[in-house]
């Protein structure tokens, strides 16, 4: 799990059939200390996060297959906001 601030949304005509109608969040993810932890990432939300939102991030592969398959090549899910850092 890791913390990430939402920086934005994503949209795309041509997606992975996993992708169909899920909400996809562009999230950078922060280190221990609040900095950017890497370039930005691609994450599934069906919790309703916004823009700066800070969201808990997980790469859990069974909470992500629960939520859109098997198949999917998503890596990334939010599996909570948190109230503050």
């Amino acid at each position: 799990m890791q913390l990430g601030q939402v920086v934005g949304t994503a949209t795309s005509t041509v997606k992975d059939p996993t992708f169909q109608g899920e909400r996809l969040l562009v999230v950078q993810l922060e280190t221990a200390d609040g900095g950017p932890d890497g370039e930005p990432v691609l994450v599934f939300d069906r919790l309703g996060a916004g823009r700066g939102d800070l969201v808990m991030c997980t790469t859990d592969a069974k909470i992500l297959r629960e939520m859109v398959g098997i198949n999917s090549p998503g890596r990334w899910s939010v599996l909570a906001l948190p109230d503050r850092r």
